[in-house]
Protein backbone atom coordinates (compact mmCIF):
# COMPACT_ATOMS: atom_id res chain seq x y z
CA UNK A 1 0.00 0.00 0.00
CA UNK A 2 1.04 3.42 -1.12
CA UNK A 3 2.49 5.79 1.47
CA UNK A 4 1.58 9.49 1.44
CA UNK A 5 3.95 12.46 2.87
CA UNK A 6 3.23 16.21 3.72
CA UNK A 7 4.08 16.73 0.24
CA UNK A 8 1.45 14.70 -1.12
CA UNK A 9 -1.70 16.41 1.24
CA UNK A 10 -0.24 20.04 0.18
CA UNK A 11 -1.20 18.44 -3.93
CA UNK A 12 -3.50 16.14 -2.40
CA UNK A 13 -5.62 15.97 -6.04
CA UNK A 14 -2.50 15.60 -8.08
CA UNK A 15 -1.33 12.73 -5.38
CA UNK A 16 -4.21 10.49 -5.36
CA UNK A 17 -7.95 10.04 -6.96
CA UNK A 18 -8.58 7.73 -4.63
CA UNK A 19 -11.31 8.41 -1.78
CA UNK A 20 -9.18 8.67 1.05
CA UNK A 21 -11.21 10.50 4.39
CA UNK A 22 -9.51 8.57 7.23
CA UNK A 23 -5.71 7.67 7.62
CA UNK A 24 -3.15 7.41 10.18
CA UNK A 25 -0.06 9.68 10.71
CA UNK A 26 3.48 8.41 12.46
CA UNK A 27 6.83 8.04 11.96
CA UNK A 28 7.56 5.38 11.10
CA UNK A 29 4.45 4.70 9.73
CA UNK A 30 5.15 1.67 7.05
CA UNK A 31 4.51 -1.24 9.53
CA UNK A 32 1.19 -0.22 10.71
CA UNK A 33 -1.53 -2.30 10.49
CA UNK A 34 -4.34 0.14 10.57
CA UNK A 35 -5.39 0.81 6.93
CA UNK A 36 -5.76 -3.19 6.16
CA UNK A 37 -7.72 -3.02 9.52
CA UNK A 38 -9.88 0.00 8.87
CA UNK A 39 -10.33 -0.13 5.41
CA UNK A 40 -12.14 -3.97 5.50
CA UNK A 41 -14.81 -1.88 8.00
CA UNK A 42 -15.22 1.25 5.35
CA UNK A 43 -17.72 1.35 2.37
CA UNK A 44 -17.66 4.15 0.10
CA UNK A 45 -14.40 5.92 1.74
CA UNK A 46 -10.75 4.88 2.77
CA UNK A 47 -8.17 4.95 4.68
CA UNK A 48 -4.64 5.81 3.88
CA UNK A 49 -1.22 5.78 5.83
CA UNK A 50 1.06 9.30 6.18
CA UNK A 51 4.98 9.21 6.60
CA UNK A 52 4.82 12.97 8.53
CA UNK A 53 7.97 13.89 10.89
CA UNK A 54 7.39 15.50 14.41
CA UNK A 55 7.36 19.16 12.74
CA UNK A 56 5.27 18.47 10.04
CA UNK A 57 2.51 17.12 12.05
CA UNK A 58 0.51 20.47 12.75
CA UNK A 59 0.83 21.55 9.13
CA UNK A 60 -0.71 17.51 8.31
CA UNK A 61 -3.80 18.17 11.01
CA UNK A 62 -4.34 21.43 9.30
CA UNK A 63 -4.26 19.86 5.88
CA UNK A 64 -6.29 17.40 6.52
CA UNK A 65 -9.29 19.64 8.41
CA UNK A 66 -8.87 21.69 5.05
CA UNK A 67 -9.32 18.49 2.71
CA UNK A 68 -12.42 17.76 4.73
CA UNK A 69 -10.96 14.01 6.19
CA UNK A 70 -13.24 12.58 8.62
CA UNK A 71 -10.85 11.80 10.57
CA UNK A 72 -6.93 10.29 11.47
CA UNK A 73 -5.54 7.74 13.76
CA UNK A 74 -2.07 8.76 15.59
CA UNK A 75 0.72 6.64 16.26
CA UNK A 76 4.24 7.25 17.54
CA UNK A 77 5.53 9.76 18.35
CA UNK A 78 2.84 12.07 18.09
CA UNK A 79 0.37 10.86 20.79
CA UNK A 80 1.36 13.73 22.94
CA UNK A 81 2.04 16.27 20.80
CA UNK A 82 -1.20 16.20 19.03
CA UNK A 83 -3.10 16.94 22.37
CA UNK A 84 -2.32 19.43 22.26
CA UNK A 85 -3.67 20.38 18.34
CA UNK A 86 -7.47 19.44 19.20
CA UNK A 87 -10.29 21.81 20.15
CA UNK A 88 -11.97 19.35 22.30
CA UNK A 89 -10.29 16.34 24.32
CA UNK A 90 -12.40 13.67 26.16
CA UNK A 91 -12.22 13.23 29.83
CA UNK A 92 -10.09 10.34 29.42
CA UNK A 93 -7.93 11.49 26.84
CA UNK A 94 -7.22 14.98 29.38
CA UNK A 95 -6.43 12.23 31.97
CA UNK A 96 -3.76 10.54 29.80
CA UNK A 97 -2.26 14.13 28.32
CA UNK A 98 -2.20 12.34 24.68
CA UNK A 99 -4.73 11.03 21.79
CA UNK A 100 -4.58 8.64 19.56
CA UNK A 101 -7.40 9.54 17.40
CA UNK A 102 -8.91 12.74 16.01
CA UNK A 103 -12.75 13.03 14.61
CA UNK A 104 -12.84 16.42 12.18
CA UNK A 105 -16.45 17.66 12.39
CA UNK A 106 -18.38 21.39 12.92
CA UNK A 107 -15.04 22.97 11.91
CA UNK A 108 -13.15 21.71 14.76
CA UNK A 109 -10.73 18.94 15.93
CA UNK A 110 -11.82 16.45 18.86
CA UNK A 111 -9.33 14.27 20.49
CA UNK A 112 -9.79 10.89 21.91
CA UNK A 113 -7.94 8.19 23.09
CA UNK A 114 -9.15 4.41 22.22
CA UNK A 115 -6.00 3.20 23.54
CA UNK A 116 -6.97 2.76 27.00
CA UNK A 117 -9.76 0.94 26.57
CA UNK A 118 -8.30 -1.08 23.81
CA UNK A 119 -5.40 -2.05 25.69
CA UNK A 120 -7.73 -3.61 28.64
CA UNK A 121 -10.38 -5.20 25.96
CA UNK A 122 -6.99 -6.73 24.23
CA UNK A 123 -5.57 -8.28 27.84
CA UNK A 124 -9.15 -9.93 28.13
CA UNK A 125 -9.26 -11.70 24.82
CA UNK A 126 -5.43 -12.68 24.97
CA UNK A 127 -5.49 -14.04 28.12
CA UNK A 128 -9.11 -14.50 29.49
CA UNK A 129 -8.47 -12.30 32.62
CA UNK A 130 -9.84 -8.86 33.83
CA UNK A 131 -7.75 -5.80 34.47
CA UNK A 132 -9.15 -4.78 37.21
CA UNK A 133 -7.80 -8.22 38.67
CA UNK A 134 -4.03 -7.51 38.10
CA UNK A 135 -1.04 -5.81 39.71
CA UNK A 136 0.68 -4.25 36.52
CA UNK A 137 4.31 -3.17 35.61
CA UNK A 138 4.24 -0.64 32.69
CA UNK A 139 7.77 -0.27 31.09
CA UNK A 140 7.77 2.86 28.45
CA UNK A 141 5.05 4.75 31.12
CA UNK A 142 6.45 8.19 29.51
CA UNK A 143 5.05 7.18 26.01
CA UNK A 144 1.74 8.19 24.59
CA UNK A 145 0.68 4.56 24.74
CA UNK A 146 2.38 3.69 28.27
CA UNK A 147 0.77 6.99 29.42
CA UNK A 148 -2.94 5.48 28.53
CA UNK A 149 -2.33 2.01 29.53
CA UNK A 150 -1.24 3.05 32.92
CA UNK A 151 -4.56 5.27 33.08
CA UNK A 152 -6.79 2.68 32.12
CA UNK A 153 -5.29 0.49 34.77
CA UNK A 154 -6.26 3.83 37.23
CA UNK A 155 -9.74 3.66 35.95
CA UNK A 156 -10.37 0.14 35.84
CA UNK A 157 -8.81 -0.12 39.61
CA UNK A 158 -5.97 -2.43 39.60
CA UNK A 159 -4.66 -3.06 43.20
CA UNK A 160 -1.03 -1.78 42.11
CA UNK A 161 0.63 -0.06 39.02
CA UNK A 162 4.03 0.03 38.98
CA UNK A 163 5.69 2.54 36.52
CA UNK A 164 9.01 2.50 34.74
CA UNK A 165 10.45 4.94 32.11
CA UNK A 166 14.33 5.19 31.15
CA UNK A 167 13.25 8.70 31.91
CA UNK A 168 12.22 8.46 35.80
CA UNK A 169 11.05 12.22 35.65
CA UNK A 170 8.29 11.24 33.11
CA UNK A 171 7.15 8.32 35.15
CA UNK A 172 7.17 10.28 38.30
CA UNK A 173 4.95 12.52 37.00
CA UNK A 174 2.67 10.61 35.72
CA UNK A 175 1.72 8.75 38.83
CA UNK A 176 1.09 11.83 40.35
CA UNK A 177 -1.22 13.27 37.49
CA UNK A 178 -3.02 9.86 38.02
CA UNK A 179 -3.32 10.24 41.94
CA UNK A 180 -4.49 6.79 42.96
CA UNK A 181 -3.32 4.96 45.70
CA UNK A 182 -1.41 2.20 44.25
CA UNK A 183 0.24 3.72 41.28
CA UNK A 184 3.87 4.55 41.77
CA UNK A 185 6.90 5.51 39.84
CA UNK A 186 10.12 2.62 40.17
CA UNK A 187 13.77 3.31 38.75
CA UNK A 188 14.59 1.76 35.62
CA UNK A 189 17.20 -0.88 37.24
CA UNK A 190 17.71 -4.61 37.35
CA UNK A 191 17.18 -4.60 41.35
CA UNK A 192 13.64 -2.07 41.22
CA UNK A 193 12.44 -3.99 38.01
CA UNK A 194 13.00 -7.19 40.30
CA UNK A 195 11.18 -6.14 42.94
CA UNK A 196 8.75 -4.81 40.88
CA UNK A 197 8.24 -8.32 38.79
CA UNK A 198 8.19 -10.03 42.21
CA UNK A 199 4.71 -8.72 43.02
CA UNK A 200 3.19 -7.71 39.36
CA UNK A 201 0.91 -10.28 37.73
CA UNK A 202 0.53 -8.63 33.71
CA UNK A 203 4.13 -6.92 32.31
CA UNK A 204 3.19 -4.39 29.64
CA UNK A 205 6.28 -3.00 26.96
CA UNK A 206 5.23 -0.27 26.04
CA UNK A 207 8.76 0.87 24.84
CA UNK A 208 9.57 1.28 21.36
CA UNK A 209 11.91 -2.14 21.79
CA UNK A 210 10.14 -4.59 19.28
CA UNK A 211 9.38 -2.82 16.73
CA UNK A 212 12.83 -3.85 14.61
CA UNK A 213 13.44 -8.00 14.46
CA UNK A 214 16.56 -7.51 16.26
CA UNK A 215 15.72 -5.48 19.34
CA UNK A 216 16.64 -7.15 22.69
CA UNK A 217 13.90 -7.42 25.30
CA UNK A 218 13.62 -4.71 27.39
CA UNK A 219 13.81 -7.35 30.55
CA UNK A 220 16.43 -9.65 31.46
CA UNK A 221 15.10 -12.68 30.22
CA UNK A 222 15.87 -14.67 34.22
CA UNK A 223 13.51 -12.15 36.11
CA UNK A 224 10.38 -13.85 33.60
CA UNK A 225 8.23 -16.29 35.88
CA UNK A 226 5.64 -18.67 34.68
CA UNK A 227 2.90 -16.91 36.99
CA UNK A 228 3.25 -13.76 35.00
CA UNK A 229 1.43 -12.52 31.78
CA UNK A 230 3.30 -10.58 29.46
CA UNK A 231 1.56 -8.20 26.84
CA UNK A 232 3.96 -6.63 24.27
CA UNK A 233 2.14 -3.26 22.83
CA UNK A 234 4.55 -4.00 19.83
CA UNK A 235 2.45 -6.49 17.55
CA UNK A 236 4.85 -8.44 15.78
CA UNK A 237 7.19 -11.18 17.48
CA UNK A 238 9.22 -9.55 19.97
CA UNK A 239 12.46 -10.70 22.02
CA UNK A 240 10.42 -10.31 25.21
CA UNK A 241 7.19 -12.79 24.27
CA UNK A 242 9.83 -15.25 23.15
CA UNK A 243 11.42 -15.23 26.51
CA UNK A 244 8.40 -14.94 28.58
CA UNK A 245 7.32 -18.09 26.72
CA UNK A 246 10.16 -20.02 27.25
CA UNK A 247 9.90 -18.84 31.39
CA UNK A 248 6.65 -21.00 30.37
CA UNK A 249 4.43 -17.50 31.10
CA UNK A 250 1.15 -16.57 29.27
CA UNK A 251 2.20 -13.63 26.49
CA UNK A 252 0.77 -11.95 23.70
CA UNK A 253 1.88 -9.30 21.23
CA UNK A 254 -0.84 -6.02 20.71
CA UNK A 255 -2.64 -7.18 17.72
CA UNK A 256 -6.00 -7.68 20.12
CA UNK A 257 -5.35 -3.95 21.61
CA UNK A 258 -5.05 -2.81 17.86
CA UNK A 259 -8.27 -4.35 17.03
CA UNK A 260 -10.14 -2.83 19.85
CA UNK A 261 -8.73 0.49 19.80
CA UNK A 262 -9.06 0.71 16.10
CA UNK A 263 -12.46 -0.63 16.43
CA UNK A 264 -13.46 2.47 18.91
CA UNK A 265 -12.20 4.50 16.57
CA UNK A 266 -14.32 3.92 14.13
CA UNK A 267 -17.39 4.01 16.16
CA UNK A 268 -16.05 7.75 17.58
CA UNK A 269 -15.45 8.71 13.78
CA UNK A 270 -18.83 7.27 12.50
CA UNK A 271 -21.41 7.41 15.74
CA UNK A 272 -22.06 3.30 14.66
CA UNK A 273 -21.06 0.21 16.01
CA UNK A 274 -18.04 -1.31 13.98
CA UNK A 275 -17.69 -4.31 12.01
CA UNK A 276 -15.69 -5.96 14.43
CA UNK A 277 -15.44 -9.43 12.43
CA UNK A 278 -14.13 -8.04 9.30
CA UNK A 279 -11.75 -5.69 11.15
CA UNK A 280 -10.60 -9.08 13.01
CA UNK A 281 -10.04 -10.99 9.95
CA UNK A 282 -8.32 -8.53 8.02
CA UNK A 283 -5.66 -8.86 11.05
CA UNK A 284 -6.07 -12.72 10.83
CA UNK A 285 -6.91 -13.15 14.61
Amino acid sequence: METFTLDDLRHWRLATTSPIRLGVLGDPVAHSLSPAMQNAALTGVSYGRFQISPNELAQAIQRMRELDFIGINLTAPHKVAAFSLVDEASAFAQQVGAINTIRFAEGKLFGANTDGLGFERGVRESFDVELRTLRVLVLGAGGGAGQAVAAQCAVAGCPAVALANRNPLKAHNLAQRLGKTGILAVPWSDDSLEEALAVSDLIVNATPLGWKPDDPSPLPADLLRPSHFVYDLNYRPTALVAAARDAGARAAGGLTMLLHQGALAFEFWFDQPAPLAAMRAALEL
